[in-house]
């Protein structure tokens, strides 16, 4: 065989190899319906152990174990979300002398519901009359007195509770709020409030005005009109002294006896002296004599009459001053704590039980207790204490609140920020702060502030945005 053909044959016999090894990858999978076979259901056990046709190469799945692991494996449980019976509470004022509360415990489910119900009891009170087998409790864990009540209450029924109290001091508004709680007292189902007002403390009718002339405003303007009028006469009677005056020093005789320049005395209606001619013209026989110029010397106003003006002056002047800096200080409020910022809104004050509204929520602190037992689990290193807060979205938009913005105020003057950690063991695992408020919607959650030392709380500053003023509530 010649060398140039015995060359042509192995360079044919690589190209196709080449195409051969090229051409492998292009084909389909040898068993196609080894990989369909976990999207199928699976097949009873009997059937699974016998392998039929190609499928026989492919590993069975268990039953119940899915294909594909999740993407995310979880870490730990999910949450556990409450289950809130349909138990409601209201509270009302009885009309009595003394003050009283009328306390209506509802279960609109269809089967019974062990609760706890709580009322709190001002500071300076004490309960006289309690019904319904409640129990008065002292202020031992908590920061002011409360009845309990430990009820079972029946399928579709309406339970009726009264109270009554005693109060120290004169007449005055009295607001004693109730929760209703699960069986553990920490978790609330519902909230209400009522404010008993005395008879010392219930609206009259609006005080008349003040007579105008004992009004600051009016005042001011009489004594600046009177100032006018007072600078008006004197430069009036200036006026005419200066003008008569210069009356008496400009008077002149008239031409009546004094004989005019360019004439000539007569006698008997003939001139005298010589004829006509240019001597004739030259003078008069008996000159004008010159009348010296009067001295006008300026007047001036009297000293006690200038100084008399400069002190009305000065006088109004300072009333003026004096009044404006008196509104401004009335105005300003004693009461809020030293902040610093632009704060939007101006902070409100109350006590508990009492709606306090600011710039996006309505806050309303029903209760608060410290010590031990107040949450399932105590934070280490501290003193918890619980409160039992209302939080309503008066805006047409979802809001936001977070946890570091809800303060807890000490007597010393510190302040502690809401325990995330404790409030979500409170809630039951459910972080509260996570999800915004919706519009016009209202949340009861318990709130935990961990504190060191023995004293309760003073005061919590609640606030739904950074820049809000927000609200503080009196719990001592």
């Amino acid at each position: 065989m010649p060398a140039s053909r015995r060359h042509h044959r192995t360079l044919a016999v690589l190209v196709n190899c080449l195409g051969v090894l090229a051409a492998v990858p292009a084909l389909p999978p040898a068993a196609p319906r080894a990989v369909a076979a976990p999207a199928r259901s699976a097949p009873p056990p009997a059937l699974a152990a016998a392998p039929v046709g190609p499928v026989a190469a492919a590993t069975p799945i268990p039953t119940g174990v899915p294909a594909v692991p999740p993407a995310v494996p979880t870490t730990g449980p999910a949450p556990v979300q409450p289950s809130m019976p349909p138990v409601s509470v209201a509270v009302g004022a009885a009309g009595t002398p003394a003050p009283g509360y009328r306390i209506e415990v509802r279960n609109a489910g269809p089967a019974p519901v062990e609760t706890m119900v709580r009322q709190e009891l001002p500071t300076g009170s004490r309960a006289t009359t309690v019904t319904g087998g409640g129990q008065r409790t002292g202020p031992v864990g908590a920061t002011t007195g409360e009845v309990t009540w430990r009820l079972r209450l029946p399928a579709r029924s309406t339970t009726t509770l009264h109270t009554a109290l005693a109060v120290t001091g004169p007449d005055r508004s009295v607001t004693a709020p109730a929760c209703v709680y699960g069986t553990d007292g920490t978790r609330p189902y519902d909230c209400a409030t009522a404010t008993w007002v005395g008879a010392a403390t219930a609206p009259t009718a609006p005080a008349t005005a003040a007579p105008a002339w004992r009004r600051p405003p009016v005042l001011l303007a009489a004594l600046a009109a009177l100032l006018v009028v007072v600078g008006g006469v004197l430069g009036w009677a200036v006026w005419r002294r200066r003008r008569a005056a210069g009356t008496r020093g400009g008077t002149t005789r008239t031409g009546d006896d004094v004989p005019t320049a360019g004439t000539r005395p007569t006698r008997d209606g003939v001139p005298t002296g010589g004829g006509p001619g240019p001597a004739a013209d030259r003078g008069t026989v008996y000159p004008r004599p010159a009348l010296p110029t009067p001295t006008v010397r300026r007047r001036r106003p009297p000293v006690w009459l200038t100084v008399g003006v400069a002190a009305a002056v000065l006088a109004g002047v300072v009333g003026a001053a004096a009044w404006t800096a008196t509104q401004r200080v009335a105005a300003m409020d004693t009461t809020k704590q030293p902040t610093s910022g632009a704060w939007v809104g101006s902070s409100v004050t109350g006590a508990l039980g009492v709606p306090l509204r600011e710039t996006a929520f309505e806050f309303t602190v029903y209760r608060v207790s410290c010590g031990a037992g107040v949450v399932p689990a105590a934070p280490a290193g501290g003193r918890p204490c619980l409160a039992t807060v209302g939080v309503r979205n008066l805006t047409s938009e979802q809001q936001t609140w977070h946890g570091q913005l809800q303060r807890a105020y000490l007597p010393s003057g510190n302040w502690v920020a809401a325990d995330e950690d404790a409030t979500r063991v409170a809630n039951l695992g459910r972080d509260v702060f996570a999800q915004p408020v919706a519009a016009g919607r209202r949340v009861l959650l318990p709130l935990v502030f961990t504190v060191h030392g023995a004293e309760p709380p003073k005061q919590l500053e609640l606030r739904s945005g950074v820049f809000s003023a927000g609200v503080r509530v009196d719990v001592d």
